[in-house]
């Protein structure tokens, strides 16, 4: 395939020229994660130049058309692109709920308007999104939703609360589950809805864990209004957006535990150190190398989804079973680690730490 090995020799040398050093060590904490934003605080120069250089590359979403901020890279291009970003030990550029998930759903529902609006922003960067699906009564039952949205002829009225809003105090924009026919059965009359977090009648509340830490918020809507052109897709239809969205949230979730980190036994050198290479607790080696052997199957078990998806193949319910692993993959990663950190895993990150 010669052409693309004059792909790969392209892009590794375009990343050897542009991405910073800074931006070649694996992710140690929550501000070496760029979410972009109106509001980004940038932990660095390095973070900011990283972003703006692959946003206008558009390398941040390779394979969206070029039209809308990506890159129209093919598959097989994407794949190279990962693998050299993977040789450097390349951070990614920016963590986006846009890119995630309403990305794809506004590349399959929203209209050509809407794609031009939003779909660059995400590309660079510029646009915070968040999730407003759970209410207060409708979280695994998420039909049951109640937030109102009343037709007002040029415009929706919109009341009601939504919770476990991640980052909504952070968000920029909300895409938003409402109700736009009280009459329907439970899976109809729900709409689809965009709009700025910035709107008259919108606020938040963050949940604080026991951790010290707020991710989740309460989000409240009192009268707001939300221009009729913020309409995805078709008034009534909005669940099967929404359903669409799941499977890209899923994958999301299960595809995060590798994204731009040491490994499992790299941080157990660096931690534990290491004679003739071996670690001396044999259990713990075999827990490590289990892991590790899970955590790979489980990316390749990944590409293969993403390349069936792309080829039309439905993901049905390949995309709850891999949130389900990925999940547990995460936690035995969480447990393995605090195994490597003793005492010192106890610490963790936010307004609790330093306190007692």
């Amino acid at each position: 395939m010669p052409d693309i090995e004059s792909f790969r020799a392209e892009t590794r040398a375009w990343l050897e020229a542009n991405c910073p050093a800074e931006m070649r060590t694996p992710v140690a904490r929550d501000s070496d994660v760029c979410w972009g934003g109106r509001n980004c605080q940038f932990s660095s120069e390095a973070q900011k130049l990283w972003l703006e250089r692959m946003g206008a590359k558009g390398w941040t979403v390779p394979e969206w058309p070029t039209q809308y901020g990506g890159g129209g890279l093919s598959r097989d291009e994407a794949k190279v692109l990962a693998s050299e970003m993977r040789r450097i030990t390349a951070r990614s550029p920016l963590s986006s709920f846009g890119i995630w998930m309403l990305g794809p759903a506004l590349l399959k529902y929203g209209n050509e308007a809407q794609k031009l609006e939003h779909l660059p922003k995400i590309a660079r960067g510029e646009i915070r999104w968040c999730q407003g699906y759970s209410e207060p009564g409708a979280g695994s039952d998420l039909a049951s939703l109640r937030t109102s949205a009343e037709d007002m002829g040029d415009h929706y009225l919109v009341n009601g609360q939504k919770v476990w809003t991640s980052y909504a105090d952070k968000a920029d924009w909300i895409f938003c589950l409402v109700r736009t026919d009280p009459t329907a059965a439970k899976h109809l009359g729900i709409s689809f809805l965009l709009f700025d977090m910035a709107s008259p009648g919108v606020s938040t509340s963050p949940i604080r864990l026991i951790s010290g830490a707020s991710p989740f918020c309460q989000t409240f809507f009192d009268n707001v209004k939300v221009p009729k052109e913020n309409l995805m897709g078709v008034a009534g239809k909005g669940w099967d957006i929404a359903k669409y969205l799941l499977t890209h949230e899923r994958e999301m979730i299960g595809d995060m535990d590798s994204a731009g980190r040491d490994t499992v036994s790299q941080i157990a050198r660096k931690t534990l150190g290491m004679e003739a290479n071996i670690l001396a607790d044999t259990g713990l080696r075999t827990d490590i190398v289990r892991h590790e052997i899970n955590a790979w199957a489980f990316a390749l078990t990944m590409e293969r989804v993403k390349d069936e998806a792309k080829a039309g193949q439905g993901v049905g319910a390949l995309s709850s079973m891999l949130k389900y692993y990925g999940t547990e993959l995460n936690k035995s990663r969480q447990e393995l680690l605090m195994s490597i950190s003793g005492t010192d895993g106890l610490a963790w990150e936010g307004p609790a730490e330093g306190e007692g």
